[in-house]
């Protein structure tokens, strides 16, 4: 047999032998793993069963606490109830109080505003009256008249003045303030241009507020003008009259939009006051005529100051006696004091008088006479 032939049996015999020793080997690897695995699964499931019994045990407590706490919370839910039950009831009295208490204020505010209602109901018809009474020449400037006649008597005294006072050109003036010379009495004039002002009021086109303009200008000019001529006369009235417009919204259109009417007014020394500005100058024409009245009073006022200053002096002179009589006083007290403290010191000395314990005789220190202060 070659020899080749015997390796190759030799080497088929021995990987014969090797896979004979390795299929052993993995037979009992096999039957090994097979315990360890049956005794993993046998420790798993008594863990498992431990864990069962410990979970089934936290289970029963959790279901003991939740209980407990599931009636806890019962509970004060139940407490929470009851006391918003009672805020509640509280608060829908205290809001049905409130409630009835806003409708009752309602009630008489409603009642207020009927009344106020009314009240407008009665101005608007007497607003409409006054349309009226305005709308008539005559009874517009009787209605400046009044309004001029209220505010100088409400405010000067009844001796400064006078209503339709007749001048000597027999012209009258609605109001004659009487003032000292200079300047003199000063003559007031109510003028109302109302229908030249509502014309300027209610015109839509530029022509129409052109010739409404006009129109508004020119009668303040004619009013102007009328007082120049019949207020002022010299030697009899001051230099200058008063225009009076008793509208403060005529007044503030003329001042605004007709600059050079009111400059014309002035060159003809005719000022033109709103019931405002008039409040204004009369409350200035009072303080003239007091400063006159202080003026003609001033010699008894100096006659006095002369009588007052005389008892000034002669107080002056009787409080100097006095204080020379205090001094004199004052003098004689000091003297006073002198001599008692001399008959104190004599006192002092006749206190310390002592017997002489040899002879027996008394014995005492010499000293002077007492003699008083003034003697």
């Amino acid at each position: 047999m070659p020899a080749d032939l015997i390796l190759l049996v030799a080497a088929g015999v021995v990987c014969a032998g090797l896979a004979v020793a390795l299929v052993a080997v993995l037979r009992r690897t096999d039957r090994a793993a097979e315990r360890l695995q049956a005794d993993a699964m046998a420790a798993l499931a008594d863990q498992l069963r431990a864990e069962n019994r410990e979970l089934a045990g936290r289970l029963s407590q959790l279901g003991d606490d939740t209980r407990k706490v599931q009636a806890e919370l019962t509970r004060a839910v139940n407490d929470r109830l009851d006391q918003v039950s009672v805020r509640m009831g509280k608060s829908l009295e205290e809001a049905a109080g409130r409630t009835a208490k806003s409708f009752g204020e309602i009630a008489t505010r409603l009642k207020v505003i009927d009344e106020a209602q009314k009240n407008l109901s009665d101005l608007s018809g007497e607003i409409v009256g006054l349309q009226d009474i305005l709308a008539n020449k005559q009874a517009r400037g009787a209605f400046g008249e009044l309004q001029l006649t209220d505010l100088v008597s409400a405010i000067l005294p009844p001796s400064a003045y006078g209503f339709q006072v007749t001048l000597s050109n027999d012209r009258r003036a609605d109001c004659l303030i009487k003032l000292p010379n200079p300047p003199g009495p000063i003559a007031v004039d109510a003028k109302f241009p109302l229908e030249s002002y509502h014309a300027l009021q209610t015109a839509a086109a530029d022509a129409q507020k052109t010739a409404a303009a006009r129109a508004f200008k020119a009668a303040i000019a004619k009013h102007v003008k009328a007082i120049a001529d019949r207020y002022i006369l010299p030697g009899e009235t001051a230099d200058s009259a008063l225009m009076f417009l008793p509208s403060e919204a005529v007044y503030a259109e003329l001042h605004a939009n007709f600059p050079d009417a009111v400059e014309h007014s002035f060159r003809a020394k005719v000022w033109i006051v709103s019931p405002t500005t008039l409040m204004a100058t009369l409350n200035t024409v009072r303080a003239i005529l007091k400063d006159a009245r202080i003026r003609e009073q001033a010699h008894l006022v100096q006659k006095e100051m002369r009588a007052l200053m005389d008892d000034v002096r002669r107080l002056a002179e009787r409080v100097d006696k006095l204080d020379t009589h205090f001094n004199q006083a004052q003098r004689d007290i000091g003297q006073i004091r002198t001599s008692t403290e001399g008959i104190a010191r004599h006192a002092g000395r006749i206190e310390a008088v002592e017997l002489d314990d040899q002879d027996g005789e008394l014995t005492a220190e010499p000293h002077k006479p007492v003699r008083l202060v003034g003697d």
